[in-house]
């Protein structure tokens, strides 16, 4: 029982499982991998690819480098080969991998050779393993192959092993990222046996190959990295298997590495090992830089080093992460217990003895500090230059000269004034002038003209002002030990005024940048387009970034240019390309990435929280953008992506409510026709069946009846279908009444008698003043609003008598009728001229279409009139339809 409860409580990994759907959506990559040159991997694929051909798979070749191997050419017989692309290149026609053909073709498999290989400047990628990428994104599997000393990690270990630096590589997380590897090993006495035989390189080039590369010891180390890394990746897939399947078995150890670099030439080496180290240990890892919180250190050229590491370590499978924090010590054995790390990996410079005996090392003080944590220390291979932390001590030669003249100034106006002081008053404390010329020093040329200044000062102060004076010599004890003292203080000053100075600046700019966010994140909010919100993006990154801006969102299934600044900034094909490819795909592309690096801009996707909404495009220009600016670009879309993400989804909001609105319009309509015209069809077909199945049997009244019946009916239905067509006028805009002198007496009268006849048994009562004037107007739809209007007062207005004034207002003709109802709720007054709102009578039905005084108003309203409603309208009960119209200066007329 206790086993079963524990194999109920074994699942799946959420994230194995989360992968294995991501798989299923992809074509699979296949990689062929060899230790070397000539071991075969070419002739394994082709091989293979015959054998499935045989079978019907439907295998192309998309690109084979066969090298002039006989017998590797042989292979290609019987294989479709798709026709390669042309391209110029430095006066030469290559042929390239027809990516667009692939992808049009569509094959189930596709064999791409030479994963390694550099695309041409004008290519849509700059690696081929990019191509293939794309091509496993559309669903196409695809063999390659590689060599063991392509791979990014490797790329120095391999140069230290042979000699020779390999220039083509590919990021470790390709080839982790493969469904299946396939090693294809070869005895390195073989290989060069091989090779001597000319069945890799042709004779010339196989004599220097084994002289350089293919040497037994090289071709031994190689193949015993290609084993290693096959054994890694076989490892890593057994893993995502039991984690699939929920089997207990030998897991990961849970190992995590976190690995310390800076602008420092040794940096890429510090990642290179840690990558090595966690591919053995199967380890995530995660790579930090870690700035200063109260100084801006970093120049350019630093922070592009930086950015350089950090694109290594994630081709190589890392995660990047920035921390700012003044105790560096503090800050990286904080990040390793919020984090779970169980070793460090840091590099170090060889230090001299005093260096040692002045301070301790970060290695040093980690190793120290850090308590149940492994500490990894890579050292250079040889004596090296640290040119990137030199410029920490020592300046640059203009910088240099700039700080020794300032120090030089303030010490040589100090010294002139201080003796023009000495001339009139002899003071013992005159040195206090000199720790003035330091503090100024250090606020206008920083720390090193602090100490210029100092030191200056110090000599200054002693021939000038001590006696015996005019020489550096001391003859009183006390005067060296103030002369040692001065100095101390005056280098401790200045070193805590340029530290302030610094403090100063760097808040000044910080403050500067988040006042400009806080201003742009301020007018964002009070946007509710989405096209404010895009130029107020546009024009705050241009202010920002001193560039040339673009951003493009979605528009009929493509994406257009919503907003550029310059306004005549304008995309040719290969931009356009880049940024379709951002938005299709969601990652950067154009300039300085891995997709299109010939376009001039760099393009970067808007992702909201609920989708892409946007391309965001920056013009390249040599100088590259600093920290500050790429934070700042970095707020700024997170921020228009959500406030356009806001703007789209009130768009939609507006779009669901009318479609609600419709909806519910709809459903009226339908209600409303159910009724109105299921109930006189009723009458009819029933009245006609009984004059069909009766005939001369009835009684001339019978008939007299079910014709009238009919009449009745027919007339209702015909009322009712006028009214649908006359609603369908208003909102398509196409009514357009007439615009006659209207005598309103005689629409009165005419709409009065028509009610009569419509409703024999009610009283409808009249009173029309006698200085009535002319009004401008269709005479047929004014009357057609008068029957709608005493027919809602024949259905709402109880037994009593109904009625219809008409009398001046000022310059206008108001025309009212006036029924005795129950009345109209004051919230329900604006409602009433809505489509299919009815009111329920007694009984608890409601009449009607709810279509008469929508058409009432729209028909007033065309004419240029108006109507509104009154309740309660006599003893506290009824209601008055009004409406008005501008009357003419034109008499009525006699009185009818």
């Amino acid at each position: 029982m206790a086993d079963d409860d524990r194999r109920d409580d074994r699942r799946p990994d959420p994230d194995a499982l989360l992968a294995l759907a991501d798989k299923d959506r992809r074509g699979k990559l296949t990689v062929f991998l060899g230790a070397a040159p000539g071991v075969g991997k070419t002739y394994a694929m082709l091989s293979r690819a015959r054998r499935l051909k045989a079978d019907g798979i439907d295998v192309v070749i998309g690109l084979v480098e066969t090298h002039g191997r006989g017998e590797t050419a042989a292979l290609l017989d019987g294989l479709e080969i798709l026709p390669r692309r042309r391209v110029a290149h430095r006066g030469r026609m290559l042929e390239e991998f027809d990516l667009d053909a692939a992808l049009e073709r569509r094959p189930r498999i596709v064999i791409v050779d030479e994963l390694a290989h550099s695309n041409p400047e004008d290519s849509r990628h700059p690696k081929r393993h990019q191509d293939i990428e794309e091509l496993i994104s559309s669903g196409i599997d695809v063999w390659t192959a590689l060599n063991i000393q392509h791979l990014e990690s490797l790329a120095d270990l391999v140069a230290q092993i042979t000699g020779v630096t390999v220039r083509e590589r590919v990021p470790d997380v390709v080839l982790k990222r493969a469904d299946e590897v396939l090693l294809v090993d070869l005895a390195p006495s073989e290989l060069i046996e091989r090779l001597k035989e000319g069945k890799v390189y042709l004779p010339e080039s196989a004599n220097r190959a084994v002289d350089r590369f293919f040497r037994l010891g090289n071709l031994t180390a190689l193949r015993e990295l290609a084993l290693r890394r096959t054994a890694d990746r076989v490892d890593d897939q057994m893993v995502d298997y039991l984690k699939q399947n929920a089997i207990d078995g030998p897991w990961a150890t849970g190992e995590r590495l976190i690995v310390c670099v800076g602008s420092d030439p040794l940096s890429e080496k510090v990642v290179r090992v840690a990558s090595r180290l966690a591919s053995g240990l199967n380890a995530p890892w995660l790579v930090i830089s870690i700035e200063r919180a109260d100084r801006e250190v970093e120049t350019p050229e630093r922070l592009q080093r930086i950015e350089t590491l950090f694109r290594l370590a994630e081709q190589l499978g890392a995660e990047t992460r920035r921390i700012i924090g003044n105790d560096f010590v503090e800050e990286i054995l904080k990040l390793a217990r919020r984090e779970h790390a169980t070793q460090i990996v840091i590099g170090t410079r060889k230090r001299s003895r005093w260096q040692k005996l002045v301070s301790r090392s970060l290695p040093d003080t980690l190793a120290r500090e850090a308590s149940g944590l492994g500490i990894h220390i890579v050292t250079p291979d040889g004596p090296t230059v640290d040119r990137a932390g030199k410029t920490l001590i020592v300046p640059p030669s203009a910088v240099l000269r700039q700080s020794a003249l300032t120090a030089l100034g303030f010490v040589a106006v100090t010294t002139l004034l201080g003796k023009a002081i000495d001339v009139f008053v002899v003071l013992p404390n005159i040195s206090l002038l000199f720790l003035l010329a330091v503090l100024g020093a250090s606020v206008i040329g920083g720390y090193v003209a602090a100490f210029l200044a100092a030191v200056l000062s110090a000599l200054a102060y002693n021939f000038f002002f001590i006696d015996p004076r005019h020489t550096f010599t001391i003859a009183a004890p006390h005067e060296v030990f103030a002369l040692f003292v001065f100095l101390a203080v005056a280098i401790i000053a200045g070193g805590l005024a340029s530290r302030i100075r610094e403090q100063a600046d760097v808040a000044r700019i910080r403050a500067t940048a988040l006042q400009s966010l806080y201003d742009f994140s301020r007018k964002l909010a009070s946007t509710g387009k989405g096209e404010d919100a895009i130029w107020l993006a546009v024009s705050q990154l241009q202010a920002s970034l001193k560039r040339k801006v673009v951003l493009l969102v979605p528009r009929k299934g493509d994406l257009g240019v919503a907003a550029a600044w310059p306004p005549d900034a304008e995309l040719d094909v290969t931009d356009m390309t880049a940024a379709r490819w951002s938005h299709d795909k969601r990652e950067p592309a154009g300039h300085g990435t891995g997709t299109l690096p010939n376009s001039r801009f760099e393009f970067r996707p808007l992702l909201g929280p609920h989708g892409i909404v946007g391309v965001c495009g920056i013009e390249h220009r040599r100088d590259r953008l600093d920290l500050n600016a790429e934070r700042a670009l970095t707020a700024i879309l997170d921020q228009t992506a959500i406030a356009l993400d806001r703007a789209r989804l009130a768009d939609e909001t507006v779009e669901q409510a009318a479609r609600l609105e419709g909806e519910r319009y709809r459903e009226a309509l339908l209600s409303s026709i159910s009724h109105d015209l299921r109930t006189p069809l009723a009458t009819i077909t029933g009245a006609v069946t009984g004059l069909r199945q009766l005939g001369e049997r009835m009684t001339p009244e019978n008939r007299d009846d079910l014709l009238q019946s009919i009449e009745e009916e027919s007339g209702r239905m015909s009322r009712f279908v006028a009214n649908l067509l006359d609603m369908t006028r208003i909102e398509a805009g196409t009514l357009k009444p007439k615009q006659d002198w209207v005598d309103v007496a005689d629409v009165v009268q005419s709409a009065v008698e028509r009610t009569r006849k419509y409703a024999p048994g009610r009283v409808v009562e009249t009173g029309i003043a006698s200085d009535l004037p002319l009004i401008r107007g269709d005479s047929v739809l004014i009357g057609q609003v008068l029957f709608n209007l005493l027919d809602n007062a024949v259905k709402y207005g109880g037994d009593e008598p109904i009625n219809v004034y008409a009398r001046r207002d000022g310059k206008d003709v108001l025309i009212s009728v006036t029924d005795h109802g129950k009345g109209i709720p004051p919230e329900d007054l604006d409602r009433i001229f809505e489509k299919f709102y009815r009111r329920g009578k007694p009984d608890g039905r409601a009449p009607g279409t709810g279509l008469g005084l929508s058409i009432a108003r729209g028909f007033v309203e065309a004419m240029g009139g108006k109507i509104h409603a009154e309740s309660p309208a006599l003893k506290k009960r009824g209601t008055r339809i009004v409406m008005r119209f501008p009357g003419s200066n034109e008499p009525r007329g006699d009185v009818q």
